[in-house]
């Protein structure tokens, strides 16, 4: 039976996604519920092209990959996986005289605010540049968002490394997952002259038998007197899932950073005390199930 790496993490960050905006006005993505709740997020393909930046920035992932077809971008038919982590991950469809495709082995949710928006907005103007030439300075309004927000990804290892014919090194599988991981610990999103942080505040998962997004839409927030808690029954009733006739709280791992939510002791009750811990013992602990996973030696 093979394995799945999924895990649900939970970040804070300030207006990560805009979309087309009407007239002067920038409009954040959002999502309307049947409650009355108006949510932001940060849409999949967005998550997806930071964590593809910071490949290239910080492990050399290829991106001379792209190509026009009789108008249509798509990845080129001379690269495969093997020439890029992107495709390995994220998948591709090549249009021609015959289609190729991939699904992808990544599979990442929307990051959807755990917190409503109250339309909060910003007044603009370049009051600077127009004082120079003593012109009339231009108008804009922006909708702002200060939210924790929450995404899962789910990576199928079986897949990984493997389209077709082609079947890379378990040390490659390893190492490229590996590097995965270390750009969700630190990812980042630049936006409007900010950078913000997406790292984790707080992540739970693990590896299991089957690839399923176990803690998508399972966290919710709530303001108690000045401090954020985490809910965590919703999250105690998931760890009683079985699979195959196994808790998957025997394979769940959880991370936090001290100090953000007010519940905190309430997490180390969730699992075994071995597998709760910081987020870098998170991310350890992830490293050290997949390089196991794939036979590849722990130093």
């Amino acid at each position: 039976m093979g394995k799945a790496l999924s895990f649900t993490v939970v970040f804070q960050a300030n207006s990560l996604n805009y979309g087309e905006g009407v007239a002067n006005i920038a409009e954040l993505k959002k999502i309307h519920r049947g409650n009355g709740d108006v949510l932001t997020f940060a849409s999949r393909q967005s998550i997806r092209y930071d964590i593809v930046r910071l490949g290239n920035e910080w492990f050399e992932w290829n991106l001379q990959t792209v190509d026009k077809t009789k108008g249509t971008l798509q990845f080129r038919e001379d690269v495969t996986i093997a020439d890029s982590v992107e495709m390995d991950f994220f998948g591709y469809l090549k249009t021609g005289k015959t289609s190729q495709k991939r699904s992808a082995v990544v599979r990442i949710s929307h990051a959807v605010s755990l917190e409503p928006y109250r339309s909060d907005m910003e007044f603009l103007n370049n009051m600077g540049l127009a004082e120079r030439i003593h012109e009339n300075p231009n108008l804009a309004n922006i909708e702002h968002h200060e939210s924790f927000y929450t995404y899962t990804v789910t990576i199928d290892l079986d897949r990984v490394g493997i389209d077709g014919e082609i079947k890379l090194s378990t040390e490659t599988h390893s190492n490229r997952v590996e590097q995965l991981l270390e750009i969700i610990k630190l990812l980042n999103r630049n936006i409007r002259g900010r950078q913000e942080s997406l790292a984790p505040l707080f992540i739970i998962g693990g590896l299991y038998p089957v690839a399923n997004p176990f803690f998508l839409g399972r966290i919710k927030l709530e303001n108690k007197a000045h401090h954020w808690i985490l809910n965590v029954k919703g999250l105690k009733d998931v760890l009683e899932t079985t699979f195959t006739g196994q808790s998957i709280r025997e394979q769940t791992y959880i991370g936090y950073v001290s100090g953000v939510f007010g519940n905190e002791t309430e997490f180390n009750g969730l699992v075994n005390s071995s597998q709760t811990g910081s987020i870098e013992d998170f991310f350890a602990a992830m490293k050290n199930e997949v390089r196991s996973y794939y036979g590849v030696n722990n130093e």
